[in-house]
């Protein structure tokens, strides 16, 4: 047995080594905050509302969404990439954030690849060429000889410089050479405002959300970017189908961390969205809206991010699209 001043010691050296090395606790231990590039009202706003109730059960933990809008997404990017990679901070990002932004801008303030670890891809979706009520075209056929006969006149609005709503306009332009002034926001929202005020003319947006306005009056919708129709605007072309353009372009969210967050947190949080993701309702809603539930875990988000980008920059090369 040990003597007593030995025992004691050696119930002091137990403490101490508790005390210096403390038990971790379990991911997630408080609230996860979910940064969206771009103001409140829009398209990845839309979408992760309709997540937020499931993800939360799921997680056991509050989820925060926040924004921080500019540069077509890339002053939130660029906040995340610099937070603590713990999971608490992530992005809720688009393909014009993560895959258009590197190759469109001459100077872009993050890598994609090496300043972020995918978590989850969370829907894919087609855009939506839409234009106001007021302007007298019914088809995009009839917008294209409209854009010619008015050259200079029409302008079209998106929801920053550098996204796909940006380039997929100007792809557009290219494969039909119309002429249009490009006239950025600071996201969806306050673009759509405008578009529906007559301040603009065109834009191409994602199909949730032109699906909505369409559906009401506000806006009249012309073609959908997808191979095949959308079940949010059934009685809508394809571009394709229109014949005036070889046009197809479908978007995706999805989130990300900084990079260096945790094996285990990484895949705690893609493991929540795939169930979130999972939910009979919330991929009823997300199809009715026009998005695809298109799940991929983080090492298949990697490797999709990984084929994008060439393809983009392609894309942005060929549309002769340059920011600096």
């Amino acid at each position: 047995m040990q003597k007593p001043i030995q025992l004691i010691r050696t119930l002091l050296l137990c403490c101490l080594v508790v005390w210096a090395f403390p038990v971790q606790a379990a991911y997630p231990d408080k609230p996860i905050k979910i940064i969206i590039g771009f103001p409140a009202g829009g398209p990845l706003d839309a979408h992760i509302r309709l997540l937020i109730d499931k993800l939360q059960a799921s997680l056991g933990q509050t989820v925060i969404v926040d924004y921080k809008s500019g540069a077509g997404g890339a002053v939130g990017a660029q906040f995340v990439a610099q937070a603590p990679a713990d999971g608490y901070t992530v992005l809720l990002a688009n393909t014009g954030t993560m895959v258009i932004n590197p190759a469109i801008y001459t100077k872009s303030p993050y890598d994609t690849l090496k300043d972020f670890q995918p978590i989850a891809r969370t829907a894919q979706q087609p855009l939506a060429l839409i234009v106001n009520k007021d302007v007298p075209v019914n088809s995009l056929k009839e917008f294209i000889a409209y854009a010619k006969a008015n050259p200079g006149k029409l302008n079209y609005g998106s929801a920053g410089n550098g996204g796909i709503s940006h380039l997929a306009a100007e792809m557009l332009k290219s494969e039909t050479g119309i002429f249009m002034v490009h006239i950025p926001f600071k996201g969806s929202a306050p673009a759509f405002t405008d578009l529906i005020a007559g301040h603009v003319q065109f834009m191409a947006e994602s199909v949730p959300q032109a699906a909505n306005y369409a559906n009401q009056g506000k806006v009249k919708a012309l073609a959908v970017t997808s191979s095949k129709r959308n079940p949010a605007l059934p009685n809508t072309p394809t571009v394709l189908e229109t014949g005036v353009a070889n046009l197809e372009v479908v978007g995706f969210y999805g989130i990300l961390a900084p990079k260096g967050t945790p094996p285990d947190v990484t895949n705690k949080l893609s493991q929540a969205f795939k169930e979130t993701l999972e939910s009979p309702e919330i991929q009823k809603k997300m199809i009715d809206q026009g998005a695809d539930p298109a799940y991929l875990n983080a090492d298949q988000f990697t490797k999709f991010l990984a084929a994008e980008m060439p393809r983009w920059a392609k894309a942005v090369k060929q549309a002769g699209a340059k920011l600096d």
